[in-house]
């Protein structure tokens, strides 16, 4: 991985890290549903004007062969983990909610094995286990999570994760679709399922200037600039590479929550994250390479 592309990966686990800090000031304002609706939309604007200025280079979206793929994927990877995650930072810290959202290859894992039939490896079960230690040290002694409805918002971010791990194994097996129509489509599919959940989350309060802040940054940072720094990722380094970005967002979620929020990371923080993302190591058979590049030859 050169220069470039590092800086790419650590960009985008800030921009990612970050959208947890948005949400926990603007979800208990504005309610879940009515800040989802304005992520998504914005980032599917900003997605379609980015698709108009590149042209030919922007897969067109192709509705009438792929609706019904974008729906699916825009439940499972948008809509319904987004909403889940902005119900949960109305009780939970950005800290917390960045760590469980960790746990998505985990659960990967255990939809590979109901969906794919893929047998689960000992290191992979060692994995599954010790993110559920990490978790259940993460959740059982930070004091937020002991607040009235903290218990749900727990439940709800850790299913959101699974989300995840569901839209990436649906994807893989889908007819292929360009990855920049993915994103562009799912975020107007994701825009139209989240409309009929409005009525039921209402509006909290007035909308302030940082609120309005962190709604246009999770729309158009943390979603429409994010998906195309992801793509080039995968583009230049691989999926495989790419996906250490999960191993990242928990310690930007962490550092903008205690920076800017004022959150407290305690022992359980630190040794909580670091169980959770030993466990997502094993699961995903990620292990770092160090020592000396092997030579590039002199073309």
């Amino acid at each position: 991985m050169n220069t470039a592309n590092l800086l790419r990966l650590v960009t985008l686990a800030a921009i990612w890290g970050g959208s947890f800090l948005f949400m926990r000031i603007s979800a208990p304002v504005l309610g879940p549903a009515v800040l989802i609706e304005f992520r998504v939309l914005l980032a599917a604007i900003f997605l379609m004007l980015v698709g108009l200025v590149l042209r030919k280079r922007a897969a067109p979206l192709n509705l009438r062969e792929h609706w019904k793929h974008y729906l699916i994927l825009g439940f499972f990877n948008s809509a319904l983990p987004f909403l889940l995650f902005a119900y949960g930072a109305q009780f939970l810290s950005a800290s917390v909610e960045s760590v469980l959202n960790a746990t998505a290859p985990m659960w990967g894992a255990l939809v590979g094995l109901v969906w794919k039939r893929q047998p689960i490896k000992a290191s992979t079960f060692a994995g599954l286990v010790l993110g559920t230690v990490g978790v259940a040290v993460l959740v059982g002694f930070d004091s937020i999570t002991a607040q009235p409805g903290a218990g749900l918002a727990v439940v709800a971010a850790l299913v959101a994760a699974f989300c995840y791990s569901v839209a990436s194994t649906y994807a893989r097996s889908a007819k292929s679709v360009p990855a920049f129509a993915n994103a562009h489509g799912s975020m107007w599919a994701s825009a139209l399922l989240v409309l009929p959940v409005l009525p039921f989350f209402p509006q909290h309060g007035p909308a302030t200037l940082p609120v309005v802040g962190s709604v246009v940054a999770i729309g158009i940072l943390c979603s429409g600039i994010a998906y195309l720094i992801y793509f080039r990722l995968i583009d230049e380094i691989g999926p495989t590479s790419a996906l250490t970005v999960t191993f990242l967002n928990p310690v930007f979620g962490i550092l903008w929550g205690a920076l800017f929020l004022g959150e407290v990371v305690g022992w359980y923080t630190v040794v909580g994250t670091a169980i959770v993302l030993c466990g997502t190591a094993l699961v995903t058979g990620f292990v770092p390479r160090f020592g000396r590049a092997p030579a590039v030859a002199a073309k």
